[in-house]
């Protein structure tokens, strides 16, 4: 058994890192995200800020402005206007702190990180919680697919950084939640259309309807794309549907079943630098050869109820089940001296079969006359996973070296609440116990090697935090939080290999140790009028045992423990209405991110093997030091009005800052600014809408990598962004 722990550092250590932290960065970039936080404050605003409502900071609802956390709300009309909604990186980019690396990499999909957690993921998501209508995306083992949120049915994503974030237990870096649409009170049909650049053809169809005191919504999609690199064609098919009624006045019942079907992934794979500079549009080394791809079949129901004792008091239980087949065909290593390919390939499927229950207690009271609002609950999640991997011929299956089940499970207590204690002060704590079991039977023993084996993980993660409400408009806070995380059973599915012919063994790794962390954070809400907000944070998260890629080959990643990194960073957010017919928002954010204690890595680069030292004070890759988004829009109706028509055009700025590829830092990719321009057209039908959409991203056309793939072996550590693109849509809403 293995025991997270460890001791809360000084309050004073944190507050003077960040000022050393603030001298440190860039100054010219914090000189652009001060005039930016100005620019929001200097006009008369119209609209109410201060009413957006969020539950993930204290699990109940309360208002984005006094919840004691960094934590960002994005709206329907943001999610629908950014783009065809196939990726979260459309809508969620403008969100401080969260970092989405759009690979253009369906097989592979999105890289996500929030405060660098997540960034050493080479698939899928990690150090995250995805939830879904309040049901888990992401599996007791802290991993998740970005894909499994249907953009075209969501209402809001809330988007959670920092230590309140721990109390979702293992892995919880952040946390990203999304919310389904309501059912509609009458027959409502909808439709949606996008076309744009590489072959992008986007469909969805969408029904919905109450009846009496059911609501009822569906929505099925599909996209393909022939994708701007060689070997990068997709399909997918994606439904959702939810149910919602009321079996009496005190309890009220949610059903959700979705479906996530891709049948084709094709994998791209990385480049080399040289590759890169001479055309960023090839595929990787060994991506047509051996037809590297993936398909992906996920079916998931769940339901959540809350019964209401009184008007304060309420129960809420979870179930849900859910099954998951994947099956990825990979590359072959191409000898570095010989410049040969192996004429075989390699296969991996999983098929994974989860479920959880949870049950949750909400409560506002009095307490010795101190209004106190509080939830306590318990949450059970397991899954199974059945593993085969091996040879692949001319793109198929030639041969099974690989069988084994993998099973992972969590048990955990939490308890949270937020008291008043004065009118001025709010005081927010939290706790929660956490077991996490893994276990592995190998049915294929070969090579003398063993995939069997058993491992469990505890941590007892608290949270306290202080808000001082020092207006009506200005709130500050800090908080303090412990957190830990796991490996996930994809990281501990490879050990480093003993031979360079054979870099990569497929054994069951359980030596990995559980990741720890204290994460602190000061931070401030503002409202300088009715129409405008800014949100700016500063955090220090110094963790124990991070889990770091140690190699990465053809498809397959192993994993160790560094023994200590160190993250300071700020956030800055703010949005404003110029004039009734100009609104601006932008968000900012930079962090350093390093190992702050050396360590020894072993190495196999270009089928060369050696030890190589990290250094303390090496970036940790994967992490763009900054980021910038801004947007300012123009509508030709006045805000504030209901159902607006007319015309909304709009210019962003997206600007990264550099990311480095492997540990060493001596392969890392320059940062970019980009331009993209959005125009809209909406028309009243009756009581429908028609909507017209119209993007062009990447307007200068500039060249830069939008991703890296950490460590990677053979030197492919780049994956290109996209060149000047664009995307036509329709969208229609009837009532019937």
């Amino acid at each position: 058994m293995k025991v997270a722990s460890g001791p809360p550092k000084s309050i004073a250590i944190f507050i003077r890192r960040q000022v050393t932290m603030l001298t440190k960065f860039n100054t010219s970039r914090l000189v652009h995200s001060l005039t930016l936080l100005g620019i929001i404050s200097a006009f008369p605003v119209s609209a109410q800020t201060l009413g957006e409502v969020v539950v993930s900071a204290s699990r109940s609802e309360q208002k984005s402005f006094d919840a004691p956390a960094s934590v960002q709300s994005v709206a329907r009309d943001t999610i629908q206007s950014s783009g065809p909604q196939v990726n979260l990186s459309e809508s969620l980019n403008r969100v401080p702190g969260l970092t989405i690396l759009d690979r253009q990499n369906y097989a592979q999909d999105l890289q996500v990180s929030i405060r660098g957690f997540g960034a050493r993921s080479a698939f899928g998501i990690r150090g995250i919680r995805l939830l879904i209508d309040g049901i888990p995306a992401t599996t007791p083992d802290g991993q998740g697919q970005g894909s499994s949120i249907s953009l075209t049915s969501t209402d809001h994503i809330e988007v959670l950084r920092g230590p309140l974030a721990q109390l979702y237990g293992n892995s919880s870096g952040g946390v990203i939640q999304a919310f389904s649409k309501a059912a509609p009170k009458e027959v409502e049909v909808g439709y949606q259309y996008y076309v744009g650049s590489y072959g992008l053809h986007r469909a969805d169809y969408q029904i919905g309807d109450t009846v009496g005191t059911v609501g009822i919504l569906a929505d099925y999609s599909t996209m393909t794309i022939d994708g701007y690199r060689a070997n990068s064609t997709t399909e997918r098919k994606q439904f959702n549907g939810k149910l919602n009624f009321d079996l009496n006045e005190d309890l009220k019942v949610n059903m959700v079943f979705n479906q996530f079907d891709m049948p084709l992934a094709q994998d791209p794979l990385g480049l080399k630098r040289q590759e890169l500079n001479v055309d960023p549009s090839q595929a990787g080394g060994g991506a047509t050869r051996y037809s590297v791809r993936k398909t992906v079949l996920q079916n998931q129901l769940g339901s959540s109820a809350t019964y209401a004792l009184d008007k304060d008091r309420s129960f809420t239980g979870r179930a849900y089940y859910g099954t998951r087949d994947n099956l990825q065909y990979q590359s072959g290593t191409q000898n570095a001296f010989t410049g040969v390919w192996p004429a075989n390939g390699s296969w991996t499927g999983l098929n994974r079969a989860y479920f959880g229950l949870g049950l949750q207690y909400n409560e506002r009271a009095i307490w010795a006359d101190t209004p106190v609002d509080w939830a306590a609950g318990y949450e059970f999640d397991r899954s199974r996973e059945y593993r085969q991997g091996g040879q692949t011929l001319a793109g198929q299956k030639s041969s099974t070296t690989r069988s084994e089940d993998n099973q992972s499970e969590n048990s955990d207590l939490f308890v949270q609440g937020t008291a008043l204690v004065s009118d001025h002060v709010s005081i927010a704590t939290g706790l929660r116990y956490s077991t996490v079991r893994f276990t592995s039977d190998d049915y294929y023993l070969a090579d003398n090697y063993n995939g069997s084996g058993n491992v469990s993980y505890q941590a007892t993660n608290p949270v306290l935090g202080f808000t001082y409400h020092a207006t009506d408009n200005l709130n500050l806070y800090a908080n303090y939080g412990k957190g830990f995380e796991t490996p996930t059973l994809a990281e501990m599915a490879y050990k480093n290999g003993s031979t360079l012919a054979k870099p990569i063994d497929a054994v069951f790794n359980t030596t990995l140790n559980a990741s720890t962390s204290q994460h602190y954070e000061l931070g401030t809400k503002w409202v300088p009028n009715e129409k405008s907000r800014v949100d700016f944070a500063l955090y220090q998260i110094d963790t124990t045992d991070e889990i770091v890629v140690a190699i990465s080959s053809s498809g397959q990643t192993t994993y160790k423990n560094a023994p200590g990194t160190s993250r300071s960073g700020w956030e800055l957010s703010g949005s404003t209405q110029i004039t009734p017919h100009i609104s601006f928002n932008a968000s900012a954010s930079m962090i350093d991110a390093h190992y702050s204690q050396s360590f020894v890595n072993r190495s196999v680069s270009n089928s060369v093997a050696k030890d190589v030292t990290v250094n303390s004070g090496n970036k940790i890759p994967g992490i763009p030091q900054s980021f910038l988004f801004s947007e300012l829009a123009w509508t030709s109706e006045a805000a504030g009005v209901a159902n607006r028509n007319g015309l909304r055009l709009g210019v962003e700025m997206v600007q990264a800052g550099r990311i480095y590829a492997n540990d060493t830092n001596t392969e890392s990719a320059d940062g970019h600014t980009v331009f993209n321009l959005s125009a809209s057209q909406r028309w009243n039908l009756g009581k429908g809408a028609l909507t017209a959409y119209a993007r062009v991203n990447n307007v200068g056309d500039e060249r830069y990598v939008g991703s890296v793939i950490v460590n990677q072996s053979s030197s492919q550590f780049y994956e290109p962004g996209l060149p000047q693109n664009w995307t036509l849509g329709l969208s229609l809403n009837l009532p019937i």
